[in-house]
């Protein structure tokens, strides 16, 4: 059939209206599904989560000293960003300010003592231990050349540890309870102070006596004349400790399994690194602690200083702080208390306890 000029036109320009609506139609829909996804982008990052891939932001809180070295090398060097993880951190005074910033959900993660994580346990914190984090040397000095032992300190003597509950509160508790029989017999002379204020006061010989404290301050205060240990951490406890431990809330761990590992393994990296690399370390904190390279790296290589995500003492002090009044229950396994990465680097060996098992319960 033939057609007309007429319907030869109309023809052609019904195929090219066709033509051009498909187009306008699917860059309305490039325009919408990319509308969408930025959409679920920013939903995503106003959550901190990505459920495709590992949290976009995980927030992190630390404390003063030289223990978090490798979390500020962490941070500065990006060994989370590797695993698609960007870090969102918050520094905090006290491991008693951590666990209220992670009880209002705050926080995802933490790094604290194993005694005030404990009494957050025991209150229902929603968080478990992830890693352990560093064995470290600590210690109650004070200049004051009387004062050679616990029972030296009189009424007047005012001793600066972080928080009531900090790790240094109960191994100073748990060093009373064996040569004084009490405690609690010198919780009146305590004053909270960060280690950086109580270090501060005690090279200036204001306001306190004596400073339990960690490295670096620890070591800045003994380099003073006249300056002596009263009281050594590992010997109040009995042995090696985590001076940290890693924490991460049930909500995150289970919400979030690829972040969950990529946080774990971007701790782990850091570590090594730190561990291999003490020269360049020193090298990149020693603006953040105010002193030079040589200084900063004899720090780091000081003796007792261990940096390992090894757990070690988790369930150590829970006996003692349910004795004392510090918590009402103790944790009946480490699965009350650690996430799965942690319990299989433990292990369990039927019979006779494995080595690692009994450093957790060794006190």
């Amino acid at each position: 059939m033939l057609l007309s000029k007429g319907q030869k036109k109309f023809i052609v320009f019904m195929v090219l209206l066709t033509f051009l609506l498909a187009a306008i139609l699917s860059g309305c829909s490039a325009q919408n599904a990319s509308t969408s996804a930025a959409a679920a982008e920013r939903s995503g990052m106003e959550s901190g989560r990505n459920e495709e891939g590992p949290g976009e932001v995980i927030r992190v809180a630390k404390q003063f000293g030289l223990v978090y070295a490798p979390l500020m090398v962490a941070e500065k060097k990006d060994f989370f960003g590797r695993y698609g993880l960007k870090v969102e951190w918050m520094t905090l005074g006290s491991g008693g300010a951590i666990r209220e910033a992670l009880a209002s959900n705050e926080l995802d993660a933490a790094f604290m003592g194993i005694p005030p994580f404990l009494i957050g346990w025991d209150k229902g914190l929603p968080a478990k231990i992830c890693a352990g984090y560093v064995v470290s040397p600590t210690a109650l000095v004070t200049y004051d050349p009387n004062i050679k032992s616990l029972k030296d300190f009189k009424p007047e003597h005012k001793i600066a540890l972080p928080s009531p509950g900090s790790v240094q509160h109960i191994l100073l508790a748990m060093a009373l309870k064996k040569e004084l029989g009490n405690p609690n017999a010198l919780d009146d002379n305590l004053v909270a102070l960060p280690h950086p204020d109580g270090a501060q006061a005690m090279i200036a010989k204001r306001d306190i006596v004596a400073h339990f404290t960690t490295p670096p301050y620890l070591f800045e205060e003994l380099a003073q004349p006249g300056y002596h240990v009263v009281l050594d951490g590992f010997e109040a406890f009995g042995g090696d400790f985590n001076f940290n431990v890693g924490l991460v809330t049930q909500e995150y761990h289970d919400n979030n399994p690829k972040g969950y590992a990529a946080f774990v393994m971007g701790l782990y990296d850091a570590m090594n690194w730190v561990n291999e690399h003490k020269e360049e370390a020193a090298e990149i904190l020693a603006p953040d602690f105010q002193l030079d390279k040589e200084t900063m790296l004899k720090y780091l290589k000081a003796e007792g200083m261990n940096y390992t995500t090894a757990p070690y003492g988790l369930m150590g002090f829970a006996d003692f702080m349910k004795e004392a009044g510090y918590i009402s229950k103790v944790p009946e396994k480490l699965s009350d208390i650690a996430w799965e990465n942690v319990l299989s680097e433990v292990g369990m060996r039927e019979g006779k306890p494995s080595v690692m098992e009994q450093i957790q319960w060794s006190k």
